[in-house]
């Protein structure tokens, strides 16, 4: 049993929370997951309940889970979250216009160099086997050349940050795993959501070197939507793909609901569609986008 603490907030919180679950519950189904998810009173609607965005019992709530789920990412209230937490790497997956995605991690400082490109690293065997290190200071150089003796069968490719912004551009389908320094971590997940046309197609996560990990959308949309069931739920979905496979180590999960958001949007967009139709399209073309690779998941959890 994994259990995940779900903040919703307020706004258009909770109809993206709601959007996640129903598309969790199902891929759980399909994969045979047991998953307990705890809802929390986080931010606007915390402070309508207790008078804190952040009251102690959400607090003790999220200490002892395997994931936190955050359909608020622009909440101040998250801060505190992350603050909480002993936080080592962050890490964000991009879905290309093409049908690909882009794998993009670092260090949230120095010190977790080692942590943040051991994680790049077995993310990339556990995917497409590349991998390019963007950086050019000497410890970083260091510690990737440590890293790199350790594995064996993977593309290994150093750059600098413009180097990494022109393939990024030009060529996007060449990479597949991206690990860079700690300060250019933001610029990177920038560069590759304005090339990919929208926040809307990232998700983002900060993980502790053990513990549970905090998941949230690249952007939210107005509040002043909130209420109307237009919400774009993309974000939210393939945020909860990437909790699946980086927080509970169930990538063959992460990528069968990876697959249905994507050809959910190929087969319609969620431009013009309501929340709950888009989701609909999701959930029903969950079966056909499985990927039964379980023994995979025992491999590199």
């Amino acid at each position: 049993m994994k259990t995940i603490a779900c903040l919703a907030g307020d706004g258009v919180g909770p109809e993206l929370m709601a959007a996640a679950t129903r598309a969790l519950d199902r891929v759980a189904e399909l994969h045979s997951l047991q998953l307990d998810d705890v809802h929390l009173p986080f931010g606007g609607e915390a402070i309508t309940r207790t008078g804190h965005p952040l009251p102690p019992e959400t607090r003790a709530g999220y200490r002892d889970v395997d994931a936190i789920l955050v359909a608020s990412p622009d909440n101040p209230a998250l801060e505190g979250v992350k603050a909480d937490l002993e936080l080592a790497w962050r890490v964000a997956r991009v879905q290309l216009g093409g049908g690909g995605d882009l794998v993009i991690t670092g260090p949230v400082g120095e010190w977790a160099n080692r942590i943040a490109l051991a994680r790049a690293f077995s993310s990339t065997a556990a995917r497409r086997g590349r991998v390019l290190c963007v950086g050019d200071s000497a410890d970083w150089r260091e510690a990737v050349v440590a890293e790199q003796a350790r594995w064996s069968g993977l593309e290994v490719e150093e750059a600098s940050l413009g180097q990494a912004l022109v393939r990024l551009r030009e060529q996007p389908e060449s990479l597949d795993v991206v690990v860079t320094e700690a300060h250019l971590v933001g610029a990177m997940v920038d560069a590759a959501a304005h090339f990919a046309g929208s926040y809307a197609s990232v998700a983002q996560a900060w993980l502790p070197n053990e513990g549970p990990g905090v998941f949230f959308p690249g952007a939210s949309e107005p509040d002043d939507v909130a209420g109307f069931g237009v919400v774009d739920p993309r974000g939210m979905l393939l945020t909860v793909s990437l909790m699946l496979a980086e927080g509970l180590k169930r990538r063959s999960a992460s990528r069968t609901l990876e697959r249905a958001v994507g050809a959910a949007a190929k087969r319609g967009g969620a431009a013009g569609q309501d929340t709950r139709s888009f989701t609909d399209a999701v959930i029903e073309l969950l079966p056909q986008s499985r990927v039964d690779l379980e023994h995979f998941d025992e491999v590199w959890a």
